[in-house]
């Protein structure tokens, strides 16, 4: 039975990645700043930890949680602030960053040499890490671009030791983030929430929100022995918004 860990569990798609890996009987440890968001993959099974994975301390308690005899860690957690360029702060900058890239490379330098021959790493970046075209989300699209960067490099480093390090880039995904990013734009480009989604659903081929599980299935797929051949790669899950 494989164990894996997935931070930002409690909602979205590190949710759905949770609940997935139950499903297919894996161990989950679950874990998120959300406590209330952790009850879903509690009451399906997942052991949870209640952590910030900004803080230190709590990326150390999460990696003796997970013990020695662990396969998988999916980076899910993630937050993005909204607001034109000009009007950026070095705050917003800097919890971005720490969450979205800081955590991200230290919680694949702690799990990376603790993951068992054949273990994987899954990171979720972001179709925005590819793209400019969201400039109100430009730290955020900085950030997923510093993932990216990350992955390749573990990627690099750990696949001597048969550990694989992959990304996923989820396009427009019907999630609560999502549901910020249409309601903190939308104003910025003075449109109506309603005219603002629609029209970004007009740049996705497929012309729909894709759903969290959807998401799940490729992370699941990166973690499996079917991708066996692949790491250090970004996976598009874009509805063929992005191509490249």
């Amino acid at each position: 039975m494989s164990r894996a860990v997935v931070t930002g569990a409690a909602s979205g798609i590190g949710r759905a990645t949770a609940l997935l890996l139950l499903e297919r009987g894996a161990q989950v440890v679950a874990a998120d700043r959300d406590e209330a968001g952790l009850a879903a993959p509690a009451d399906a099974g997942a052991e949870t930890v209640v952590c910030d994975v900004a803080d230190r301390a709590d990326r150390a308690r999460l990696l003796d949680a997970a013990g020695a005899a662990c396969d998988h860690l999916v980076n899910s957690a993630g937050i993005i602030r909204l607001a034109a360029l000009e009007a950026v702060t070095e705050a917003d900058w800097d919890h971005t960053m720490a969450v979205n890239a800081k955590a991200l490379f230290f919680l694949c330098q702690a799990f990376a040499p603790r993951l068992q021959p054949g273990g994987a790493i899954v990171n979720v970046a972001s179709g925005a890490a590819k793209t400019g075209s969201t400039h109100e989300a430009a730290v955020y699209c900085a950030s997923k671009a510093a993932a990216l960067s990350v992955t390749r490099s573990f990627a690099h480093a750990y696949a001597g030791r048969g550990v694989r390090v992959n990304a996923v880039c989820p396009g427009l995904i019907d999630t609560p983030m999502n549901d910020v990013v249409v309601d903190g734009i939308a104003p910025l480009r003075s449109l109506t929430p309603g005219e603002y989604g629609h029209a970004r659903l007009t740049a996705v081929p497929l012309a729909r929100l894709g759903d969290a599980r959807e998401v799940a299935e490729v992370i699941a797929f990166l973690l499996s022995d079917a991708s066996s051949y692949m790491t250090g790669q970004s996976v598009n899950v874009t509805g063929g918004m992005i191509t490249y």
